[in-house]
């Protein structure tokens, strides 16, 4: 960890914090959610810290504690009728921009693997995409938010590709990291994501922008079909 700057630790700190102002004020700022996720900050941060998640001669990987649980919890977002109301009257706008993040994290993945602590596979030389979704995030932004030239259903097309991206990133992250089913990286496995600060990328970033893309291909899809249910052509011509 010594090859990488002090700008690097910096990026993934500021960029976790963003992350939670960002859904903490999407979610019109219940505090309930600010602490139990500040709690979940500073537990993988004291875990990240003690060498917890590089163990990796036990019976199940500990990579899988720092990735699962932030899932986990945005899939229970969606499956539970308190979590559906919640999210149902979260700000596509804070969602949306909550993406940008995803630029400045794929410079310190490079970093990473320039140290020699991701495979190459991990970055925007090898399959990882997601660089893209940061870049247009605030552009899309603009488009639907301000211009209004593009409507749900361009949003929602965004969405999805955003989604893709990030799914493909974390399979190859998952798949890249030193347990009994890693299928990429051998000569340079994924280890970087298992320090402090950077334990923070698996265990806040990425879960905050799965969520962000679910909750909001849950409202926008709503909203389409709601659209097309209520269309009612102008002149229905004569058959």
């Amino acid at each position: 960890m010594e090859h990488l700057s002090f700008f690097n630790h910096l990026i993934i700190v500021l960029s976790s914090v963003f992350v939670i102002y960002m859904l903490f004020k999407a979610a019109g700022k219940p505090k309930n959610f600010l602490i139990l996720v500040l709690v979940w900050a500073g537990i993988i941060s004291f875990f990240g810290f003690t060498g917890f998640y590089r163990e990796v001669n036990v019976a199940i990987p500990r990579f899988l504690f720092l990735v699962g649980p932030g899932i986990a919890f945005s899939l229970l977002m969606l499956l539970t009728k308190r979590g559906r109301r919640l999210i149902d009257s979260v700000e596509l706008t804070d969602l949306t921009l909550l993406h940008t993040v995803r630029f400045p994290v794929e410079i310190v993945l490079f970093q990473l693997y320039a140290a020699g602590m991701v495979p190459q596979i991990m970055t925007f030389n090898g399959y990882n995409f997601d660089v893209i979704t940061g870049l247009t995030a605030p552009v899309i932004f603009y488009l639907v938010f301000k211009a209004e030239l593009i409507g749900n259903r361009g949003l929602l097309a965004w969405n999805f590709l955003g989604l893709a991206l990030l799914l493909t990133i974390m399979f190859i992250a998952v798949a890249s990291s030193q347990t009994p089913f890693q299928l990429y990286g051998f000569e340079q496995p994924n280890i970087g994501v298992t320090y402090f600060p950077f334990v923070l990328l698996p265990g806040i970033i990425v879960p905050a922008a799965l969520f962000a893309h679910l909750v909001s291909i849950r409202r926008l899809v709503i909203n389409v079909l709601k659209h097309s249910a209520n269309f009612q052509p102008k002149y229905t011509p004569e058959i």
